[in-house]
């Protein structure tokens, strides 16, 4: 109806917006693509929310199978529990802040483990770090706290603790390039500082979000 499609627009169009230019050129994308990556986003918001209905008795869970060597090199495919397979880097970003329940194979496939459901930041640790980035921390980005993931500076899957000194706010799109690309995140003396691929900066610069943190 008239009322809803209303209601759709106004939480869509604020998420369409292009992008502020972080130093790699203006938004690139059409309409269509940021309205695309907007209601991805939404949907993301929707499951941080804490009134949704449960399925099976538990909150909104996904269940992912693969080899957990797979996962550590970002080789292979993962089987989500609707059948569809999704690219191990991919899993890597989604597994950063996601209820999750692994189930582990073994070498000829047989099921080894099945696991508990984790959800690797806890609300302690993102309260703290919603008081220390304030948004996501990459540079230029004005992304509020609610649109952001916790993400590990060093993986989990590579042996990274799940902690205040080990995590960053990163949005949607700034959490999917730090997965898929040559830009990295530190730690330095306890605040998140970025370094842009040798092509895009040769220096490699120490970069941190001015903006948040004014």
């Amino acid at each position: 109806d008239k009322v809803t499609g209303a209601k759709y627009e106004a939480l869509l169009d604020p998420l369409a917006k292009p992008r502020p230019d972080t130093g790699e050129g203006p938004d690139p994308r059409t309409l269509s693509q940021r309205e695309g990556d907007a209601l991805a986003e939404l949907i993301e918001l929707m499951l941080r929310a804490d009134q949704l209905p449960e399925h099976g008795g538990e909150p909104v869970t996904m269940t992912v199978t693969l080899r957990y060597e797979d996962l550590v090199q970002q080789v292979g495919e993962a089987m989500l529990d609707t059948g569809q397979h999704l690219p191990a880097d991919q899993l890597r970003r989604v597994a950063c802040d996601t209820g999750i329940i692994p189930a582990v194979l073994g070498g000829e496939g047989q099921p080894l483990d099945i696991g508990r459901k984790t959800r690797t930041f806890p609300a302690r640790i993102r309260r703290a770090l919603v008081l220390r980035d304030r948004g996501c921390a990459f540079p230029g980005c004005d992304r509020p706290p609610r649109h952001c993931d916790g993400h590990h500076v060093r993986h989990w899957a590579d042996g990274g603790d799940t902690s205040v000194d080990n995590a960053v706010l990163l949005c949607r799109q700034h959490h999917t390039l730090i997965h898929q690309s040559k830009w990295e995140v530190k730690m330095i003396n306890g605040i998140p500082t970025f370094y842009a691929p040798a092509w895009l900066d040769p220096q490699r610069t120490p970069r941190r979000n001015l903006i948040n943190t004014a």
